[in-house]
């Protein structure tokens, strides 16, 4: 129908058109301004890629220009299809319009449509990537418009040269420069195409600089403009490249929504294509062959006439098979492509969290070389403190010079304790921290604990009461050293934020099973206390009640942690109940192991283990130890057991040392000046496998301890020790040298 009414308008402008040159001005004005109208509107098609409409109304401008033989209108019209063909890629078609236009223009001196038609030359090598030809029409366009003083189509010339410096990845900063200056040339302008094609290239300017918000800002402006004048081939690029926007700030959903979105812009535009080739096919294949067809039917037989329906049909299912596995190529295409950009995007996620692991990994690594060197470098110290006390402690000192030395040994184990605990802590997550089970008097260990804290408590003027449940058996089964470390920092925590006060430590038995026992634990005191809304966050690592409270009282706000986290080793929690300027009282609950009791007629004398013998007096022991101190504490505890000592201030001096004298025992440093204490324990094994070698080392001890005695140490004695374990680690190892003499 549409070809029957485009013929009937051909065929009346035909007969007319002598008539219109021969009428009076107003009818070539009305005829002029019918050939602009259909111009502009087949200008609007186009840039819809509604192709069919604009073919028919180029074809009525062009028809009709030729009736009255306007030139100028002819070419203007060659000059529009060539953007038709531009931009369906068909660039040998839309090179030949142009020429064919552009000769015209010159012809009849249409500067205006010459300047259009150097735009649109320049368009088509750009998209040919010939950027040199591209520029040297866009230069010939500039010259006319500034001639015309057209600043609208200057903007135009602007834009146009920002794209190319784009394309060619140049400095995207100049591109930016000519955007902004197309955008005040195009500032009075009603060519929204142009417009809307303006900030699409300011927003990938703006992606291409890393600035996504303003890139976002300009897309959405081309996108409304776009979708209001139904630009259908703007609508699909923006959403693509508003999906390459979120996908570069780590929006990853709705990137892809973006991309879908694209994709289904784009089916359409193919579909509205197909439907344009269909309608041409149709129009020379359809009614003028089926014309044919009919002429020759009716001088054929029958025979002929069923072969060519045969023949017919044959063609339709062919078409219909060939339309059907495009559509189904095109929609596998379409879905690869969606797959791929998801895979992409995946991938990318992927990077990001192996990186972030490795970030994690290497945070993680450096916090425990951290912890290994402090904690190196606060035993050290502290197994001068320890050692020196045990040293005074043999000075036969005055029963008050005793009682000091105790707390000051206790204080000694407690720090070293603390010590232990914090790298403990730091193992909890990766459940590496173990439960040692041990029986003792707990009633003897919190004694012990108010010893230590007794003069703390009395610098405050503060009273401590000490009630303890007689029916708690008295050796009971249970980590005492942790034990150790919760109530000293309740007690102590409690001693800090009392003054002239009391505090009270109840130890009460709760309930008993077999040899299963709970007991009930509580500090309670009447000082400070804790604001309500601060009791939950007081357990929490370096966090104390308030500001005030940290300047007036001091800390690290680490005490309550510790507590918290050691109970929950124990399988235990810590319940708070609290008023400012009331007082705190601190509960939880522990079980333990009773020692079972065995009635008289069972009652067997226990085995009791053997004392290991004193081997020490009279043997030759080389102490490898760089630190003078400790040197001379090691030495002088084992000179007060008659040994003979000889001292060695690194590895390379020990390794000489046992070369050349012999030496009943090696007492070995790890961290040494030189050679390491490892290193040196190796050289020594290669001549002398037999002499017995402890590690004597200040060095926080892994998990796996085989490493060590892989490398010759016969035992580990970690600084600051025990005297008792000391002690009994050598006579052991002199013990197991003399039985394989």
């Amino acid at each position: 129908m549409k070809n029957f009414t485009f013929i009937l308008i051909v065929l009346f402008w035909c007969n007319t058109s002598y008539a219109i040159q021969q009428d009076n001005p107003k009818n070539l004005q009305l005829a002029n301004e019918r050939i602009q109208q259909l111009i502009n509107d087949a200008e609007v098609s186009v840039n819809t890629l509604d192709f069919d409409k604009a073919i028919e109304q180029l074809n009525s401008s062009l028809e009709l220009s030729k009736s009255i033989d306007d030139k100028r209108f002819i070419a203007l019209s060659s000059s529009i299809l060539a953007k038709l063909y531009y931009i369906r890629h068909e660039f040998d078609k839309a090179i030949t319009e142009l020429n064919r236009a552009i000769s015209i223009q010159r012809e009849v001196g249409d500067e205006k449509g010459l300047a259009y038609s150097y735009v649109n030359f320049a368009k088509i090598f750009m998209a040919k990537e010939n950027v040199t030809r591209a520029n040297r029409y866009l230069n010939l366009a500039e010259e006319l418009y500034l001639k015309q003083s057209n600043q609208e189509y200057l903007g135009v010339v602007s834009l146009n040269r920002a794209i190319i410096i784009q394309k060619t990845q140049k400095d995207v900063s100049d591109a930016l420069k000519l955007l902004k200056k197309a955008e005040i040339q195009l500032a009075e302008s009603e060519n929204m195409y142009e417009i809307s094609r303006l900030y699409y290239y300011t927003a990938r300017a703006y992606m291409d600089l890393g600035n996504y918000e303003l890139a976002k800002k300009n897309c959405n402006k081309a996108l409304e403009i776009a979708k209001t004048q139904n630009y259908g081939g703007m609508i699909m690029s923006t959403y693509r490249q508003l999906s390459r926007i979120y996908e570069l700030t780590g929006n990853y959903q709705t990137s892809l929504t973006y991309l879908q979105k694209s994709y289904t812009r784009n089916d359409s535009i193919i579909a509205m294509n197909k439907e344009v080739l269909a309608e041409q096919a149709n129009a020379k294949y359809g009614v003028d062959a089926l014309q044919s067809s009919l002429n020759e039917l009716s001088l054929q037989n029958a025979e002929q006439e069923s072969k060519l329906k045969v023949n017919k049909l044959t063609t339709i299912l062919s078409v219909a098979l060939i339309t059907i596995l495009s559509l189904l190529t095109l929609s596998l295409y379409k879905n690869n492509n969606l797959r791929a950009r998801a895979n992409e995007l995946l991938q990318k996620k992927n990077t990001e969290l192996t990186k972030a692991k490795e970030n994690a990994e290497k945070a993680s690594l450096a916090k425990a070389q951290f912890l290994s060197t402090i904690t190196h470098e606060l035993r050290t110290p502290l197994y001068a403190v320890t050692g020196l006390t045990h040293l005074l402690l043999e000075e036969s000192p005055t029963e008050n010079q005793k009682e000091h030395l105790n707390s000051l040994k206790f204080s000694g184990e407690y720090l070293l304790s603390l010590i232990n605990n914090i790298l403990d802590l730091n193992k909890l997550e990766a459940n590496k921290v173990e439960i040692m089970e041990a029986s003792f008097d707990l009633k003897k260990r919190i004694s012990d604990v108010l010893v230590a804290l007794k003069n703390s408590a009395d610098q405050k003027n503060t009273k401590i009461h000490f009630n303890y449940d007689d029916s708690i058996p008295e050796e009971i089964k249970g980590d005492p050293l942790k034990i150790s470390q919760i109530l000293i920092n309740l007690i102590g925590n409690s001693i800090k934020f009392t003054e002239d006060g009391d505090i009270w430590i109840n130890v009460s038995k709760n309930s008993r099973k077999g040899n299963n026992i709970l007991l009930d634990f509580e500090i309670k005191d009447n000082g400070e206390g804790i604001s309500k809304e601060k009791q939950k966050a007081i357990f929490e690592n370096f966090t104390q009640g308030s500001t005030q409270i940290n300047r007036k009282f001091g800390g690290t706000g680490l005490g309550l942690s510790i507590v918290k986290n050691l109970l929950n080793l124990l399988g235990s929690e810590i319940d708070l109940e609290s008023d400012l300027g009331k007082g705190s009282s601190f509960t939880f609950q522990l079980k333990f192991e009773a020692k079972e009791i065995d009635s008289d007629s069972n009652k067997t004398p226990k085995a009791k283990e053997e004392p290991v013998e004193d081997k020490l007096e009279g043997k030759n022991i080389l102490i490898v130890e760089d630190n003078k101190i400790n040197q001379m504490i090691t030495r002088k505890i084992l000179e007060k057991h008659d040994v003979n000592c000889e001292v060695a201030d690194n590895g390379t001096i020990a390794v000489e040392k046992t070369k050349e004298n012999n030496y009943d025992l090696i007492l070995m440093d790890i961290h040494m000046p030189g050679i390491s204490g490892i290193e040196a324990t190796k050289e020594i094994r290669k001549f002398n496998s037999e002499i017995p070698i402890i590690a004597l080392t200040a060095v926080t001890l892994d998990d796996n301890l085989d490493e060590f005695y892989l490398n010759g140490f016969s035992d580990i004695i970690p600084k600051p020790y025990k005297t008792e374990e000391f002690f009994l680690k050598i006579n052991k190892q002199l013990a197991y040298s003399e039985s394989n003499v």
